[in-house]
């Protein structure tokens, strides 16, 4: 069965190939040159997007530059028609003149395209996109398709599909590249959030070492200070000892002796005596020059 099918496509394509040349010839040979149809203005397919210039000409230029002509084929074998080709320009179109950018596509030698009405012999397809701004973030695309034959310069308007397929596409494209833009953005957020995090916490450490580095500076000032501070308020006995008296008068009775180089805590200054109070807690008096400062 699929050898017949095959065999049945081959001679379809045999006999266009047949028509076409035959057609070709006999306009050749009669010397006849066919009078060139005006070129066919179609209704075309008009959407508007969400979406700014710039983000929507991209999407029609991969379009037009994707050497596939969509909604239309040649055999039913080959759904996919391709050989198309980006150009800048077509006769098989009345020269736009509003406002808007203008790309074209065509495909040449192609036989009887479906979706183009009563289309015959061979000939070119060609598709227009129409590029109009609207508003800084809206964009309106439109599309046409015809299909001229190369001989009888006969002009076949698309029924629709070539217009819907093509929009389609540029929708899909649109989309893709948005939700491309979308994940971008949303990476360089996590990444620029991600950043300020490690900045907040290099910040936040910096902080702590500031504190801590503070912290230890109070604390050798700190330290410092109670050097001083004891030095001022702490003395030690004269060599060889002296009498730790119970009054500051020297008859006064002796509460102990106390060795060479004891560490006393002042208490009381007057301008002879100092009342002290020993490592052991206990207190009395000193005459002031048998002390002397610790070293």
């Amino acid at each position: 069965m699929h050898a017949v099918c095959s065999t049945r496509e081959a001679n379809r394509r045999v006999f266009w190939l047949l028509v076409v040349a035959f057609s070709i010839s006999l306009a050749h040979a009669n010397g006849l040159q066919a009078t060139p149809q005006k070129p066919l203005t179609t209704p075309g397919l008009v959407r508007e997007f969400p979406a700014p210039l710039d983000a929507v000409r991209e999407a029609v230029i991969a379009i037009q530059r994707d050497h596939i002509l969509h909604g239309t084929l040649i055999f039913d074998k080959e759904p996919v028609l391709t050989g198309a080709e980006a150009v800048a320009s077509s006769p098989l179109f009345e020269p736009w003149q509003n406002s808007g950018e203008t790309y074209y596509k065509i495909r040449q030698q192609a036989i009887a395209p479906r979706h183009f009405l009563e289309s015959a012999d061979m000939g070119t397809i060609a598709v227009r996109y129409v590029i109009i701004p609207v508003t800084a973030e809206r964009t309106r695309v439109k599309i046409d398709a015809v299909y001229v034959e190369a001989a009888r310069k006969i002009f076949h308007a698309s029924d629709g599909t070539v217009e819907k397929s093509e929009m389609k596409e540029v929708k899909e494209a649109l989309d893709s590249m948005q939700q491309a833009a979308a994940e971008a953005a949303d990476a360089r957020r996590r990444t620029i959030s991600a950043e300020l995090v490690r900045q907040s916490y290099q910040r936040q450490r910096q902080d702590e070492s500031t504190r801590l580095n503070n912290a230890q500076a109070d604390a050798k000032r700190m330290e410092q200070e109670i050097v001083e501070l004891r030095h001022e308020l702490e003395r030690r006995v004269k060599a060889p000892g002296a009498d730790l008296k119970a009054a500051p008068f020297r008859a006064a009775a002796n509460l102990k002796t106390l060795a060479a180089y004891t560490e006393l805590v002042i208490l009381i200054v007057t301008p002879h005596w100092l009342g002290v109070e020993t490592p052991e807690g206990q207190r009395g008096w000193l005459p002031i020059e048998q002390m002397e400062p610790l070293p």
